[in-house]
């Protein structure tokens, strides 16, 4: 009989890690020159500046913090006497001050990208989509705290600690551990899942690209596209004649 909750938990984490691993290796052999975030700073840059830090900030301790609250055995949780009870009021306090953070910089950058004309029409459909993306995440995520709340004992934490150490480790049965919680976190964990599949297409590759060698290489500075601007008169012969009419005379310096 079909099962919704196999096809989600048990079989589309794997062909999530598939299409994630094969699609950034393909973009980054045949299209290096994409391997970008595309920044449009150079278009407005007030609003950026206190998007992209807040929303960056935020992601980024969320990011780290389910890896690592996530894929920690319990074990490990155990020999250093951290209850689980801590755990989960760690995820709540932490989890909600970033994703507080993520939303207001992640709701500016997606306003910056719609409202602003300029913006709008230099940006793909792939940037407006992820953003949007990100946003729902982020909100469903916020909502799964609420969820928490209720039950602070870590049980809930501990079922999708095994969910997802069991999808690494590659145990068929791992669906079933997550199979009666709230839809919500079911949710939450598919928008992840999806995020995941779409990000070797999207601007998102560009955190593989962690621009550590900026720190010994200064000089570096952003360059604004000019795609689709008209060209420029300047009053020079576009032949490259020169004043005394020499028409169809080349000049390779020029």
């Amino acid at each position: 009989m079909f099962d919704l909750d196999f096809l989600i938990f048990g079989i589309m984490p794997y062909a999530v890690l598939a299409i994630a691993l094969i699609g950034t290796i393909a973009r980054y052999e045949r299209d290096p020159f994409t391997w970008k975030a595309s920044s449009s700073q150079l278009l407005r840059r007030k609003q950026l500046m206190w998007g992209s830090v807040l929303f960056h900030v935020g992601i980024i301790v969320l990011f780290f913090g389910h890896l690592i609250g996530l894929f920690t055995p319990v074990w490990v949780l155990d020999t250093l006497g951290v209850s689980y009870a801590l755990k989960q009021w760690m995820a709540v306090i932490i989890g909600g001050i970033a994703g507080a953070a993520a939303f207001v910089g992640c709701t500016m950058l997606l306003h910056r990208r719609l409202v602003d004309p300029r913006i709008r029409n230099n940006s793909t459909y792939a940037d407006i989509g992820i953003l949007a993306l990100l946003w729902l995440q982020i909100v469903v995520g916020m909502g799964t705290i609420v969820l928490t709340l209720e039950h602070m004992d870590g049980a809930k934490m501990l079922q999708f600690m095994a969910w997802s150490q069991s999808v690494m480790g590659l145990q068929i049965n791992a669906w079933q551990e997550v199979v009666d919680v709230h839809w919500l976190y079911k949710f939450h964990i598919f928008l992840g899942m999806v995020i995941v599949a779409v990000f070797p297409f999207t601007r998102l590759v560009h955190m593989l690209s962690v621009p550590i060698r900026y720190l010994w290489r200064p000089g570096y500075q952003i360059v604004r596209s000019r795609r689709g601007a008209k060209p420029v008169r300047t009053g020079l012969n576009p032949f490259g004649s020169d004043r005394r009419g020499s028409a169809g005379r080349t000049h390779p310096a020029e």
